[in-house]
């Protein structure tokens, strides 16, 4: 008679940054200089390369909801899905919805013309920095003027904070931004924004 099979431990999945959620907590600041930080792990992120022209990039951004962005910095958010603009033939497709799901339909529009599409949602996480000082913290390391002028809600580029690659993109006035780096340079980036709220908690200087 065979043996009945036994199941072994189940590996639980994981954020980069579970480890530094209670002393992101712990850094919020509240009030008129008030800013916040929190990851929000596991958002299903798929790259995109197909030539913008091409009757592909058409399907695909039927099946999105959206035409592809086409220019630096601009997104488009049809309901389940954030399309954000990364080089000329190069898109980051944000979505709620299940990874393998969205690469598959994805992969679907595309129907064998020249191009590729890819789940990268282990590639990299998400990091929300709110509130009043919220471009104050990003600006004492980010190189781009975040200045309402320059910079707004729906807008989304490659720049680097501290020294640390990210995509960054800004969701409304409050100023509410995320910040997209690689896994492995996430608790570099986390600590660097903990350190950078700090002075906010004390008494304004004048």
């Amino acid at each position: 008679m065979a043996e009945p099979i036994t199941e072994g431990p189940v590996a639980l999945r994981t954020s980069p940054l579970s480890h530094l959620q209670e002393r992101m907590d712990a850094a919020a600041v509240r009030g008129a200089r008030g800013v916040t930080l929190t990851e929000l792990p596991f958002v299903t992120m798929v790259n995109v390369r197909v030539d913008p022209a091409s009757a592909a990039a058409d399907r695909i951004g039927r099946t999105l909801g959206a035409p592809l962005p086409r220019r630096c910095g601009d997104t488009a958010a049809p309901g389940l899905h954030t399309i954000m603009w990364l080089g000329p033939d190069e898109w980051l497709v944000l979505s709620r919805a299940d990874a393998g799901t969205v690469t598959a339909k994805v992969r679907q529009a595309l129907d064998g013309a020249a191009g590729s599409v890819v789940d990268v949602s282990a590639n990299r996480t998400t990091l929300e920095l709110s509130g009043p000082a919220a471009r104050e913290v990003l600006e004492k390391g980010c190189p781009l003027d975040l200045h309402p002028r320059a910079f707004g809600p729906g807008r989304a580029v490659s720049t680097t904070v501290g020294p640390i690659a990210v995509l960054l993109w800004q969701l409304d006035d409050s100023p509410t931004y995320r910040l997209l780096p690689r896994s492995s340079f996430a608790d570099y980036l986390a600590r660097w924004l903990i350190d950078a709220m700090s002075e906010y908690g004390g008494p304004q200087v004048a």
